[in-house]
């Protein structure tokens, strides 16, 4: 079956369009709103949806150039039904109803966390049974795929996200945003010389990032009030090694756990450098295939939903113009659509 998917993606921050025909894609736009949110140290939700309502029609124009394709050309609308912040998703929702009425085509309403999983099969196929990590600015997850479109929650943070407290250690150290990319660019250059505690919980399977960032704010405090000089590098290192290597080891208890083929990695904080390296190292200690993705798949991007749309299309899980966002929808109900 002849297959041209557009899929929108408007989650969080970034407007994106991409076009895929057949498996190979043809155009994938985003238009970033990181400078629009700097000044906020976050971001900011009404901003964010009101820069989707501007962006959307020129990326779905560009996509369009870029693909050489019309509106009449395509098979399949796709997009982000959630999880996200809901204003946004409404934006990227009503374009993609619009579409697939105007072109009386069918709907699929793809997971943001699912398609950050399935991003990884541009480059490498997916072999299950797998075991997933994804970690970006709101979520911290282990999901335990048994075969194609199932999936089981297996582990996740108690609290903050491993990216959000990337987001308010910098923030701390008046590092500025996004704080992850920064952190892991200074921690190249410090050393590991300030004692952070790891947090303990009862759970071997889960993490906790709240009393890091605690004692990172706790240690910040300390220094300044006795006038002391905060060596940023040597403080981001520290704050990193804890971090990247308290979810290495709950990866690794998951490993031994369900004894799966394969451990994917997605969302945005899979573009950091030091969690990369270590779960690599990963496929000797543990025998098993390790795949980080590419850059550009690591951040959120339209490409991924299409990826993830045309697995769901062979599979007939469609949707219908009825269909609502959901900002909390949990990747466990992904099919439930």
């Amino acid at each position: 079956m002849k297959k041209i998917i557009c899929a929108i993606e408007t989650s969080c921050d970034e407007t994106s369009v991409a076009i895929l025909k057949d498996g190979q894609l043809l155009s994938n736009v985003v238009a970033s709103q990181t400078l629009a949110h700097q000044s906020f140290g976050g971001v900011v939700p009404e901003i964010a949806s009101r820069l989707h309502l501007e962006n959307i029609d020129r990326v779905l124009a560009q996509a369009m150039a870029e693909a050489h394709v019309t509106g009449k050309d395509f098979t399949h609308i796709a997009v982000t039904k959630g999880p996200g912040l809901i204003g946004a998703l409404h934006v990227g929702l009503q374009a993609a109803k619009t579409l697939a009425a105007l072109y009386h085509i069918p709907l699929i309403p793809v997971h943001h966390l699912a398609a950050h999983i399935y991003a990884n099969a541009f480059v490498k196929p997916l072999t299950f049974p797998l075991l997933a990590l994804v970690v970006s600015g709101g979520h911290t997850e282990w999901i335990y795929m048994k075969e194609s479109l199932s999936f089981e929650i297996v582990g996740h943070t108690v609290d903050d996200a491993m990216g959000e407290a990337y987001d308010k250690v910098a923030r701390l150290l008046d590092l500025g945003y996004p704080g992850g990319p920064i952190i892991d660019r200074l921690a190249k250059e410090g050393k590991v010389t300030y004692d952070l505690p790891t947090p303990l919980i009862n759970d071997p399977n889960h993490v906790s990032f709240s009393g890091l960032k605690t004692a990172v704010m706790n240690l910040v405090n300390q220094l300044k009030q006795k006038k002391e000089s905060i060596r940023v590098a040597d403080l981001c290192a520290s704050f990193q090694e804890i971090a990247t290597s308290m979810v290495v080891q709950k990866t690794k208890n998951l490993l031994v756990k369900y004894g799966v083929n394969q451990l994917v990695l997605g969302g945005g904080v899979s573009a950091n450098d030091a969690l990369r390296t270590k779960l690599k190292a990963l496929e000797v200690s543990h025998k098993i295939h390790v795949h980080v993705p590419p850059m550009w798949c690591c951040t959120d991007q339209a490409a991924m939903i299409a990826k993830l749309a045309d697995v769901m299309i062979d599979a007939n899980a469609v949707g219908n113009l009825s269909m609502a966002a959901d900002a909390s929808w949990s990747i466990e109900k992904a099919m439930v659509i």
